[in-house]
């Protein structure tokens, strides 16, 4: 009986009524057992029965999911009303046939990790909730939520029909993967004289998007500050520009840039073998009916998912030209490059290797479920286990002292931790004093020494289904208040430099001093030239 209770719940869900216009609804979040909210707009004569274009939008820094929905309908902020008062209540919205949803998001914290998976799950809830056409489903934002737009577009271009972003401030080196949008609509709005986004950025991104061959428009007005959203969505005139796009769920050439397996899919193809952290492009073309050219680099093994093509047919052979050299296809559509060149076969990682999943950097164990844990052995009494809570507690504590953030990871001793298999443990300390990381001293490749005072460690690796994040002697925030770290300044210091690393660093007396960091090889170990000056300092047992 209860299996025919869940099988009928996205029925129910879809069956539920609800009011026209503008309202708040959540969704439940396994990041921290949380209630999310976001809002949405709800057309005036909605119909259960008819397929509805879907607009996500993406608030900026400072705002909130309530304002940014009033914004995109061209309702901003009336003269001399601030952002709070401004996000209390709903005006009355221009009556469009979209259901347009703007996720809370955490608040600032960008949309990388958390705030993104927010973003899916948003869509993900509403899709269960309300009918959507999937080839009509649009992507704006503002400012951060612009730079937002484009981090969710070029990582998953096929999943959108069409993006504007207005003032985009986009996280740095994501221009790498302009490549992605050559079958993406794009429309980017800038102010001339933001003092926020230099008018210059933009301009930048609406050229790089051009060489890339992507379909962008880009429209500046003159004598516009940091608001230009005022003027891009005056009159909700947005909805008439996404309007003409649709999904083209099968363009003739695809080309995809991707430096992970988190990303590794792009209409009909996807991305089997890589080197994380390496730059791997492949870009595809039919140059006649079951005829396909494909040119790639740093690529290791990829899969055609060709069914449904109009280009295509199972019937009649495939002939597949990769990097200049002619082959004939498997049945998997498969291929996989080997000393000899590439052969038409599935790519199978080696055991051991870096893989979906598990990949790195840090930033990857960090965009889910986390408990930060600390330890009790060896303790000199009850105030250094207070000291360590502490240590552990400032680490889970994200936000901003001017934005507190919807996050609440839990931190416990390592009494108390259990399995967590759906959990990246984030550990503090070393073996002699963290039972948890005791447990797992054998199967880590790097040690702090517990004399090593002065030294911080912090890196990641994958034991048995969930990563674990180390942190032994000085954590990684030491002296942070001093340097200047690269980020969003938006973002909480101990999380902003989370981001910046890659799967390892080792350092002396703060971050100024970087002793080795990078990513680990492709079956996880340190580096020759890094171990080797980690050996140096006699403070890490490299295993």
């Amino acid at each position: 009986m209860r299996q025919i209770i869940l099988s009928l719940a996205p029925v129910l869900m879809l069956a539920q009524t609800y009011p026209p216009g503008p309202q708040v609804l959540t969704f439940h979040s396994d990041i921290d057992d949380s209630d999310q909210p976001y809002a949405i707009y709800v057309p005036k004569h909605y119909e259960a029965a008819k397929k509805y274009p879907l607009v996500i939008s993406l608030h900026g820094e400072g705002s909130n999911h309530r304002l940014d929905l009033r914004r995109v309908f061209g309702k901003g902020n009336l003269p001399r009303e601030t952002d709070a008062h401004a996000g209390r209540d709903f005006p009355q919205l221009k009556d469009v046939e979209f259901i347009v949803a703007s996720p809370f998001a955490r608040g600032d914290m960008g949309y990388q990790g958390i705030p993104e998976k927010d973003v899916y799950d948003v869509l993900g809830d509403i899709k269960k909730r309300f009918s959507i056409d999937d080839d009509r489903v649009y992507l704006t934002g503002v400012s951060m939520g612009g730079g937002g737009a484009l981090w969710l577009a070029l990582t998953h271009p096929d999943m959108w029909a069409a993006v504007a972003a207005v003032c985009p401030a986009a996280a740095p080196g994501i221009e790498e993967l302009s490549p992605n949008a050559l079958n993406l609509p794009v429309r980017l709005f800038q102010g001339a004289i933001d003092p926020v986004v230099p008018v210059q950025s933009t301009r930048h991104w609406n050229a790089i998007l051009q060489e890339a061959g992507a379909r962008v428009e880009y429209t500046e007005y003159p004598r516009v500050r940091h608001n230009a959203w005022d003027s891009a969505y005056q009159d909700a005139s947005i909805f008439d520009w996404l309007d003409q796009f649709r999904r083209n769920r099968f363009p003739e050439r695809v080309r995809f840039v991707t430096d992970t397996y988190r990303y590794a899919s792009e209409y009909w193809l996807k991305i089997d073998g890589l080197t994380p952290g390496t730059l791997a492009y492949i870009e595809a073309r039919f140059d006649g009916p079951n005829q396909l050219a494909i040119q790639t680099r740093e690529l290791l093994g990829f899969s055609l998912r060709l069914s449904g093509h109009p280009m295509y047919s199972s019937a009649k052979p495939l002939s597949v030209t990769i990097d200049g050299e002619k082959m004939k296809p498997g049945r998997s559509l498969s291929f996989s490059k080997g000393e000899r060149g590439w052969q038409p076969a599935p790519y199978l990682i080696p055991a051991g290797h870096k893989r979906p999943g598990a990949e790195g950097p840090v930033s990857e164990a960090i965009a889910g479920r986390q408990i930060y844990v600390y330890g009790t052995e060896a303790a000199d009494g009850d105030a250094e286990i207070k000291s360590r809570h502490e240590q552990a507690r400032r680490a889970a504590n994200w936000s901003a002292p001017h934005e507190p953030l919807a996050l609440n990871f839990k931190v416990v001793s390592d009494r108390e931790v259990e399995s967590a298999p759906d959990a990246t443990l984030v550990l503090f300390g070393v073996k002699e004093t963290n039972a948890a990381i005791a447990r797992i001293s054998s199967r880590l490749p790097l040690a702090l020494n517990a004399s090593a005072a002065d030294y911080g460690l912090l890196f990641l690796y994958p034991v048995d289904s969930h990563f674990v994040v180390v942190s032994s002697g000085l954590p990684w925030w030491t002296n942070a208040d001093e340097i200047r770290f690269p980020g969003p300044s938006f973002l909480p210091t101990p999380y902003r430099i989370l981001l910046g690393l890659g799967d390892y660093v080792l350092f002396r007396g703060s971050l100024e001093h970087v002793v080795a960091a990078g990513r680990f090889t492709d079956d996880w170990k340190i580096p020759a030239p890094d171990a080797a000056k980690m050996k140096l300092t006699s403070a890490v047992e490299i295993k």
